[in-house]
């Protein structure tokens, strides 16, 4: 991204945190972070942290430590960055204390408790008094909508992935195990030019196919048997999400319903989407079909989600109004309904749109089954 996309996105958080009424911001979110300073590093585990956003109306630290110095400095030039040692809370107070910031949000998702509790006390021993108010959803808000560059990053992301599905799919034979082929997966995603998986690929055949997010194991793939593979690469920060499901020999006539009515349920999502719509209407544009065909229960998870620079992210195409908020122009989202039979197995199709003001733009190439 070009330094002035930065330059309007940190404009945009500080409109925000006006809204909010809060004099800084600590941002602590891998994802956030990346989109509001570029910086790539991520964490692997959630007791460390790479470092955190420091946001006033005036100025943007980036903090880190000795380790991801000089990665920082490479990545977020345009920002102030401050290596602390031991004691973040101390540094946070030095840099906040001549600023009069008073009301301080943080990210509640991504600040775990016993790093807030560490940081409060650390703040209060220097004498700083400091409000410090959870958010939620902050930076989130404003990654929902993907300016052009990001749809560029996704589409690449997803060209990836949907070319390791065609090569995987060209692999489906009697004897393959869920765990070999979630490793050929992988190992192409790599060998094609991601900086790694979106998240770590499903393979879910026979009756491990009722199972929305099965783990590959070593159960070997049958004729007969339905076999869901959903896969994602991660291309310069950005995510793809593909989902289809296949059958192994001739397809019985159980398989061509189930699979008829999923892929009915998804066209109709995809024909009804547009920005303005509610994520309930929304949800149920897909899930009606399902219901109708008296199989509701078995479509137990949301028609979709948002996808950028997390594989799940705003906005979430939910049943639950208590959840609902109103889609924009510019968001990507995942259309994925499924049908889940403990008995028989399961169906799940995966498509990523991109949402205009009057309908939603497939941005797929590979298509589905058609009998």
């Amino acid at each position: 991204m070009c330094p002035s996309e930065f330059s309007s996105r940190l404009t945009a958080l500080r409109r925000v945190l006006a809204d909010h009424h809060l004099d800084a911001c600590l941002v602590a979110g891998p994802e956030n972070r990346r989109y509001l300073s570029g910086f790539t590093a991520r964490e692997e585990l959630l007791t460390e942290s790479c470092g955190y956003l420091l946001i006033t109306q005036s100025s943007a630290w980036l903090l880190t430590d000795f380790r991801y110095q000089e990665w920082a400095r490479q990545d977020a030039p345009d920002f102030q960055l401050t290596i602390y040692k031991n004691q973040l809370g101390a540094t946070l107070a030095e840099l906040l204390r001549p600023l009069s910031i008073r009301r301080l949000g943080f990210e509640s998702v991504y600040l775990t408790y016993r790093q807030y509790q560490r940081l409060t006390q650390e703040v209060s021993e220097t004498g700083l008094e400091l409000v410090w108010l959870p958010q939620e959803g902050l930076v989130e808000g404003l990654r929902e909508v993907k300016s052009p560059q990001e749809v560029t990053a996704i589409r690449q992301a997803l060209t990836l992935t949907e070319k390791v599905l065609l090569e995987v799919a060209a692999l489906l034979a009697p004897g393959w195990s869920e765990r070999q082929l979630a490793w050929e997966i992988e190992r192409r995603i790599r060998d094609g030019g991601a900086e790694g998986l979106a998240f770590s690929p499903i393979v879910a055949a026979g009756l491990n196919s009722a199972r929305p997010h099965h783990q590959p194991g070593d159960y070997q793939i049958k004729v007969g048997d339905p076999v869901i593979i959903d896969l994602g690469a991660r291309l310069h920060g950005y995510c793809a999400d593909l989902t289809r499901t296949f059958i192994l020999g001739p397809p019985p006539d159980r398989f061509k319903e189930i699979y008829t009515l999923v892929r009915r349920a998804q066209e109709a999502a995809i024909l009804g989407l547009r920005a303005g719509l509610d994520t309930c209407t929304a949800d149920a544009l897909g899930r009606e079909v399902i219901a109708t065909a008296g199989l509701g229960e078995a479509f137990g998870h949301s028609l979709g989600h948002g996808v950028g620079l997390a594989v799940h992210e705003l906005p979430s195409l939910s049943p639950y109004k208590e959840k609902a908020t109103t889609l924009k122009a510019g968001s990507v989202l995942t259309v994925e309904p499924g049908i889940y039979l403990p008995d028989w197995g399961g169906v799940r199709l995966e498509n990523l749109v991109l949402l205009h003001h009057t309908h939603a733009e497939v941005l797929n190439e590979i298509g589905f089954y058609d009998w």
